[in-house]
């Protein structure tokens, strides 16, 4: 698990690599994602919209943007969490994300830029 703190928000990331849903030898590998929000600020919080930079060893830089997460805008209030698990797709079986929220203090309207710390991507052929 990786983690990440930036005024108080922390994001934590844990990655798993789903065999099962995998096929390497199509190029195929299918990761999964939990990630856990605390709002360990004095105010409260609304997750507006996401940015992911993902990277596959075998092609390039993939980025994707949207509104919330998972098809939600949570609002966390002082020691709130909101957890999520997601997805993706590689064509190797090795690489890396990271990204970042940008959150909304509801108080005044102020808009933050929360880290989402960089994390592994890496096939485990043999277990799991």
């Amino acid at each position: 698990m990786v983690t990440a703190i930036t005024e108080g928000i922390k994001v934590s990331v844990e990655a798993r690599y789903q065999k099962e849903f995998s096929n390497p030898g199509q190029h195929h590998h299918v990761f999964t994602y939990k990630v856990t929000i605390e709002n360990h600020s004095p105010f409260t919080i609304q997750l507006l919209k996401r940015r992911w930079e993902i990277f596959d060893a075998a092609s390039t830089l993939k980025v994707v943007e949207g509104d919330g997460v998972v098809g939600q805008q949570p609002v966390l209030e002082p020691g709130g969490r909101h957890s999520y698990m997601s997805g993706c797709n590689l064509k190797s079986g090795m690489g890396k994300m990271r990204g970042k929220y940008i959150m909304e203090k509801l108080k005044d309207g102020k808009l933050l830029t929360v880290t989402i710390p960089e994390f592994q991507l890496i096939a485990n052929l043999f277990d799991n």
